[in-house]
């Protein structure tokens, strides 16, 4: 039965393509490998040109084309480039979907998550560009609203943004879904505000006593030196520093803000915004922060 002088059986098709006869009866079936010609027994037959033809669906549905698609490729009605186009971008979608996946369950590995926690997650990971806004926006409105401050600095809030990239790595969306969390909990907002209210410009005024705390990363710079040194707090050389990095500004209130941005996880904060936007982000100050304040508390019992 497989022997025909006017051409090949599917058999013998399959025989040179290397593929299963089922998969090429059901290609012919659907019309991306048609039979060239039936012999006298109605039996399908295929020439040298089927071959090539097998050959190019086969390439075509290992980019992972389906095969209505390629129908029409070889139908003549769109091309490869056309097609190619498309896929590309469906693929780019499926990347990203995939990225969001692994950050998720990388997020809930790292934190042993209930279900409940999972799904929350994965819906903070999926929100839309305007739902990520519009969850930010009413952070800076509860946060910064009618904060009695210096214009230039209401500008700058007003304009801060933290915005997930359309192709975010995986680690830019563990951030975001840590963030969303955060900004979302009315104690963090509170925390914040009070932070704010401690450490911001007056119109017409200058910065208060501890604003440069947050605002002035030479100060932790400085810090982190003196504790190399192997410096602590309530050494004679921490006062002298303190000295140094405010001078005779009421120290009381350098404390106040202190704690209260330290109470708020500022460095927290401030470390996740960076992650998400995929910017560098200065090391993290906890230690600096927790010596400044217990320097400042053997301070004021000296």
């Amino acid at each position: 039965m497989d022997e025909h002088p006017d051409g090949l059986t599917i058999g013998q098709l399959a025989h040179r393509t290397g593929l299963p006869v089922r998969t090429l009866r059901f290609w012919s079936d659907k019309g991306a490998v048609p039979p060239a010609a039936r012999s006298a027994s109605g039996y399908r037959l295929y020439d040298a040109a089927s071959v090539a033809r097998v050959e190019l669906v086969r390439t075509l549905r290992e980019l992972g084309l389906g095969l209505d698609d390629v129908c029409r490729v070889l139908g003549g009605h769109t091309t490869v480039a056309d097609i190619a186009t498309a896929h590309v971008a469906a693929l780019d979608a499926q990347i990203r979907s995939l990225k969001v996946s692994r950050a998720v369950l990388s997020t809930v590995a790292k934190r042993g998550s209930t279900a409940e926690e999972t799904a929350l997650m994965n819906r903070l990971a999926r929100l839309s560009a305007a739902e990520r806004k519009h969850i930010i926006d009413e952070f800076k409105e509860e946060v910064f609203g009618g904060l009695d401050a210096d214009p230039r600095l209401h500008d700058r809030m007003r304009t801060f943004t933290i915005e997930l990239p359309d192709d975010p790595t995986p680690d830019q969306v563990d951030a975001w879904i840590e963030l969303a969390e955060l900004v979302r909990d009315p104690g963090f907002r509170a925390r914040m505000r009070t932070m704010l209210e401690l450490s911001t410009p007056l119109p017409g005024q200058g910065p208060p006593p501890g604003a440069s705390i947050w605002w002035a990363r030479h100060i932790v710079q400085t810090v982190a030196e003196v504790r190399k040194r192997g410096i602590a707090p309530d050494e004679p050389a921490a006062a002298e520093v303190l000295s140094k990095l405010f001078g005779d500004s009421d120290r009381a209130a350098v404390l106040l803000c202190l704690e209260a941005g330290v109470e708020a996880g500022m460095e927290r904060y401030r470390r996740l915004v960076a992650r998400v936007r995929g910017q560098y982000s200065s090391p993290d100050a906890s230690e600096e922060l927790k010596w400044l304040t217990q320097a400042l508390l053997a301070a004021q019992h000296a």
